[in-house]
């Protein structure tokens, strides 16, 4: 797999002059052209980007998923996270580009925080579409970044990295809005999610195995990060803590109505130990299992 391993190389290949600071660039997308070159068929990178595109036409291939970049949005990749360009088919458009190498955040605050912005971890069809005046915001930021980069002392690192956490906090922000404001999206999802998790603990789960939350983001198409964040959003818990409860309440229905084994029980709801479905339990609602099973009956 090929590497882009420095900013300045990333520049060359988007045929732009050496960025201004080694380990940072805003780049213009207006003024880039992408040369021809093998290295788009299948690439990873050492730096984190966030894209802000308008305008721009052609299809990017990002982890498993392809976007379509016809309308103005935000977007974020990683390091080290496989991408595909195809260039017969694109044009840039307008719209910046801001990259930073990974050893430049490290020692400072933000190399832990940025593991807290799930939306590093979505799906390239999760992109964020930006108002006009969440774009403004964040395209200010970017200038600030952009000007910073021209003077290399002792503060320009904290300064753009301030700038950094500022327009990851914004993105946040913005991404919760969207989360919100797309209500018929929204509620569509929220009914997928409910209908997947009901219909999975309807039969015998023991052949299927433990849900887990890569298993229902896998079924709805997005990303664990995404659907995490959307569910805790609109519901106050992710997707985790709704596994939770689904099954702790499926154990407590059991528990109550069947003469079924704590063992049986355990495997039913796809467990392959016991043991382990009974630490849950304990751990969710301060009981054994065997103990709700006495309670319930004897009340």
């Amino acid at each position: 797999m090929n590497t882009i391993a420095s900013v300045s190389a990333f520049h060359r290949l988007l045929s732009l002059p050496e960025p201004k600071h080694p380990m940072v660039s805003v780049i213009n997308l207006s003024e880039s052209i992408f040369l021809e070159d093998e290295i788009w068929k299948g690439f990873v990178n050492k730096f984190y980007c966030v894209a802000l595109k308008r305008d721009a036409k052609g299809k990017i291939r990002y982890g498993q998923g392809h976007y379509d970049y016809d309308k103005g949005v935000l977007s974020f990749t990683a390091p080290n996270q496989v991408q595909y360009l195809d260039l017969h088919n694109m044009e840039c458009g307008a719209g910046y580009l801001l990259i930073f190498h990974e050893d430049f955040i490290l020692k400072h605050p933000l190399a832990q925080k940025i593991f807290d912005f799930g939306f590093f971890s979505y799906a390239v069809n999760e992109a964020l579409h930006l108002s006009e005046q969440e774009e403004k915001y964040l395209i200010e930021i970017l200038d600030r970044i952009d000007k910073e980069c021209q003077h290399i002392d002792h503060h320009t690192q904290d300064i753009i990295l301030s700038q950094i956490d500022l327009l990851l906090h914004y993105s946040s922000r913005f991404y919760e809005r969207q989360f919100i404001t797309r209500k018929n999206n929204s509620h569509a999802l929220l009914a997928k999610f409910e209908k997947f998790i009901n219909d999975y603990y309807s039969d015998r789960a023991a052949d299927k195995g433990l849900l887990s939350v890569a298993m229902i983001a896998d079924a709805m198409n997005l990303s664990p990060n995404y659907l995490s964040d959307f569910l805790k959003i609109h519901t106050g818990r992710n997707t985790k803590e709704h596994i939770y409860e689904k099954l702790i309440n499926k154990a407590k229905e059991k528990l109550s109505a069947t003469e079924l084994s704590v063992s049986e029980i355990a495997y039913d709801l796809g467990f392959e130990h016991p043991q382990s479905f009974s630490t849950l339990f304990k751990k969710r609602t301060q009981m054994a299992p065997l103990e709700f099973r006495e309670k319930i009956r004897n009340n």
